[in-house]
């Protein structure tokens, strides 16, 4: 499960463990925070966004503070002699993601594994259904024996019979 929060004018996507740094907040180390900004919420391949995450909370604790990388500033004007140099560290605090609470979601149940397939029972198409098969398409023994089947029924035969007509198309000719 992760979250995508919005901190210190940032976005972070975010997951139970993570440390990140947001831009320096006020606070003692191993004060709790609340994230509730929340843009999108995934549990379990399976995206929240919009309504569904409005009451969504990502908690987290403080773990310390330092200094950003280094940022070069240099202003130039050329033909004047104009330069001048400049760097700044951004103060930075450590954040450690605690739990991220989507209300309403179901806590994921552990897999099971599914017991064995259930092999489709085989039946034997019943007589009747055999005649109105060969009434529906009278070539049906010349498609058979040249190894094709129908793909396409007409309109007025039900599903049941289709998949009867296939079947015996599968088994071949009954001999009676």
């Amino acid at each position: 499960m992760y979250a995508v929060i919005k901190a210190g004018g940032k976005q972070h996507r975010v997951k139970t463990g993570d440390v990140i740094e947001v831009e320096l907040m006020h606070g003692g180390d191993g004060d709790a925070v609340e994230f509730h900004p929340i843009l999108v919420v995934d549990d379990e391949n399976k995206p929240h966004v919009g309504k569904e995450v409005a009451r969504a909370v990502v908690i987290a604790k403080l773990v310390g503070e330092q200094k950003g990388e280094k940022v070069k500033i240099f202003k130039y004007r050329p033909k004047t002699g104009y330069s001048r140099r400049q760097g700044h560290r951004q103060m930075m605090t450590l954040v450690e993601i605690g739990e991220i609470k989507l209300p309403g979601a179901k806590k994921a149940a552990p897999k099971e594994e599914p017991a064995e397939p259930k092999a489709p029972k085989a039946t034997a198409p019943k007589p009747a259904a055999k005649a109105s098969a060969e009434a529906v398409e009278p070539n049906a023994e010349a498609a058979e024996e040249a190894g094709e089947i129908a793909e396409s029924a007409p309109a007025e035969t039900s599903p049941a019979e289709v998949a009867e007509t296939a079947a015996a198309a599968e088994t071949g000719p009954a001999d009676e």
